[in-house]
């Protein structure tokens, strides 16, 4: 007998039946200053599909996306090929997130994504950009034995505790007090990191190779002396690539740019997800995994619920599949990528 699926609940006819109340849903359960403010500036907007570049409204109207999500969808809306390899995944039925098993699907997105970083040797998956950097913060201090973390000021990093303490913006750290006694510093200023550095006790710089609020670059050859005088303290530099990884700057990473530029520990998130399911991922030194992991007992010392599932995995393959293959389906010259 034909199983037809679960009874009782029909997605489509619930968004029939109440989609037009997206407002006055928003206004009365979620952010009631989101409706608000995009009514002050005119976007108010009943989107009705999207695809690639592109969404329509409910009059048919064309609008081109320049937002993509925050940097989330690096191969635009409902890519064909990530679109398949979820249902791909859903329909295998895999045994998911047993956690009493190694499953095939995260092992082979850590592979794919090392051979564009072939100075790390491990990644973590979490959940977001925000969660990608709160692992790197926590690898750094317990791999260095030191508690402070030096950013730049306009950084952007998240908005969870531990990557709000490495926030450049006043306006998200105001009111969350206090934080992680993390210190900033100007980017491109090499006297203040070098300062900073002789306290002792710094586990080392977290830096956007490009910053998202503000679009400031990272002067040239500042991330290579960075690097050389944080390693000549003990202390790692650590790349947030969560907006300006795969590809989004030409080369694979932004950092790659700068010749001679091998972050300790790289963030990535955004794009990695196809626009589907959120995923991060904190790639790292084999040194600095094998400290923080340094015994069977400390085998969950850092973990997520979520991470690793198959469904963000396979996300993750098929957005890797699309972006190293060029538009001829080849593998194209140097680094670059095409997603």
């Amino acid at each position: 007998m034909k199983d037809d699926g679960p009874k009782g609940f029909d997605l489509a006819q619930l968004l029939a039946e109440r989609g037009a109340e997206r407002y006055e849903l928003h206004t009365k359960h979620l952010n009631h200053q989101l409706p608000r403010m995009l009514r002050t500036i005119g976007f108010d907007k009943v989107y009705e599909r999207a695809e690639g570049a592109h969404f329509w409204d409910a009059e048919g109207n064309d609008y081109l996306d320049m937002l993509a999500g925050f940097g989330v969808m690096g191969l635009g809306r409902h890519h064909p090929v990530v679109r398949k390899a979820l249902h791909d995944v859903l329909d295998a039925s895999l045994a998911d997130l047993t956690r009493f098993d190694c499953q095939p699907l995260p092992g082979l997105l850590a592979e794919k994504l090392l051979t564009h970083s072939p100075h790390l040797d491990r990644v973590f998956f979490g959940n977001s950009g925000t969660e990608a950097v709160e692992t790197a913060l926590k690898f750094a201090r317990y791999a260095t034995g030191k508690p402070r973390i030096l950013y730049c000021t306009h950084a952007f990093h998240g908005l969870t505790t531990g990557s709000l303490s490495v926030n450049g913006e006043d306006c998200f750290r105001d009111g969350f007090a206090p934080l992680l006694p993390d210190t900033a510093i100007d980017l491109g200023d090499l006297d203040a990191l070098r300062r900073e550095l002789k306290r002792g006790d710094v586990a080392g710089l977290v830096v956007e190779p490009i910053q998202g609020k503000g679009v400031h670059a990272s002067p040239p050859g500042f991330l290579r002396a960075a690097q050389e005088l944080l390693h000549k303290h003990k202390a790692l530099l650590i790349a947030d690539e969560v907006q300006t990884g795969l590809g989004r700057t030409g080369d694979f990473y932004a950092y790659q740019h700068e010749e001679g530029v091998e972050p300790d520990l790289v963030c990535v998130a955004k794009a990695l997800s196809g626009g589907y399911v959120p995923v991060g991922a904190t790639l790292g030194k084999d040194w600095i995994f094998k400290r923080v992991y340094s015994s069977m007992d400390r085998v969950l010392v850092h973990s997520a619920s979520f991470g690793s599932n198959a469904q963000a995995m396979a996300a993750g393959l098929a957005v890797l599949s699309v972006g190293g293959r060029g538009d001829r389906g080849q593998r194209p010259p140097h680094r670059r990528f095409s997603a």
